[in-house]
């Protein structure tokens, strides 16, 4: 995969975030790709757009979301629907 940046919005105490960063980290299939932790409750915007529905994965080139919960199979069909 190329130099995409997933972007994975969560907060502190969440332990879904938590779940959803080590499914992330643990997958080789995304080698070459980053992953950009972003906090929700640090911005009033995202916070009233995804408050109930984090931890959301997304894709800096895309607009498209994968909401929670969410496992390596869903991650890997969401990635070939938006890149």
């Amino acid at each position: 995969m190329s130099q995409a940046q997933l972007v994975l919005y969560s907060t502190d105490h969440c332990s879904l975030c938590d779940q959803a960063l080590e499914l992330l980290l643990s997958m080789p299939d995304l080698r070459g790709l980053s992953v950009r932790v972003v906090d929700i409750a640090d911005d009033d915007h995202l916070l009233a757009r995804l408050g109930e529905r984090i931890p959301v994965l997304g894709l800096v080139s895309s607009e498209v979301e994968l909401n929670w919960p969410f496992d390596r199979d869903a991650v890997l069909a969401w990635l070939r629907q938006v890149k």
